[in-house]
Order: C-alpha cells, then sequence, then structure tokens
C-alpha cells in the first residue's frame, strides 16, 4: 500500500507563489512518474505538470513558464513550484505517482492519488 501526504496550499493573491509538496510512503520497488494534477469546480481533472524518473518534465500549456515540478528522489517527495498564480489556477491540486510493486512474483505498476489540497488564487 501507498500513502501520498500533500502541503502547501492556501489562500492567495493573483502574482503570488505557493508551493506545493508531496511526501510518497510505503511499500513499493520503485517510483517511475511523479506529477500533479488539478480539478476546479465543474471542471475536469486535468494534468498540470509530471516528471518521469528519468527523462523531461511535461507541462500543461496554461502552466509554462509558471509552474515548475521537481522531485527528491531520496525523500520520495515531488514539489511544485507556482508563481505568477492567476485566478483560473484556483483548483483542488492533486498529486500523483506511478510505483512499481511485486505481485505475484512480477513488477507491475501502479497509480496512486493523494487526498488534494485547495489553491484558491483571489484578492
Amino acid at each position: 500500500q501507498v500513502q501520498l501526504v500533500e502541503s502547501g496550499g492556501g489562500l492567495v493573491q493573483p502574482g503570488g507563489s505557493l508551493r506545493l509538496s508531496c511526501v510518497v510512503s510505503g511499500s513499493f520497488f520503485s517510483i517511475n512518474a511523479m506529477g500533479w494534477y488539478r480539478q476546479a469546480p465543474g471542471k475536469q481533472r486535468e494534468l498540470v505538470a509530471v516528471i518521469p524518473s528519468g527523462g523531461s518534465t511535461n507541462y500543461a500549456d496554461s502552466v509554462k513558464g509558471r509552474f515548475t515540478i521537481s522531485r527528491d528522489n531520496a525523500k520520495n517527495t515531488v514539489y511544485l513550484q507556482m508563481n505568477s498564480l492567476r485566478p483560473e489556477d484556483t483548483a483542488v491540486y492533486y498529486c500523483y505517482v506511478q510505483t512499481l510493486r511485486w505481485m505475484a512474483a512480477e513488477l507491475k505498476e501502479y497509480d496512486d492519488w493523494g487526498q488534494g489540497t485547495q489553491v484558491t488564487v483571489s484578492s
């Protein structure tokens, strides 16, 4: 079982910054991709940013140049630095992780989600 604990959400004025963190714990062989999604009221959940275990990061067009995703593999933690926040960034932000776990003598991929943290951008 894998647990994801998010922190760092809150209320911020337009143009401000926030840093989200997500710590992954539990039983797994390794972590593949880590990322952040968000869901605004009345809208579908959408990708914000993802960072694989190797290779380049990927961002939604709406956050490119403003948000930066990073990970600390030693701490099993993924971060999302959000700058120049806009009211349209208001949403619940969900941490995502893909892990490899042993199942019936095979390594298999599993996707897990955090509980979500509210980010509100308002004056």
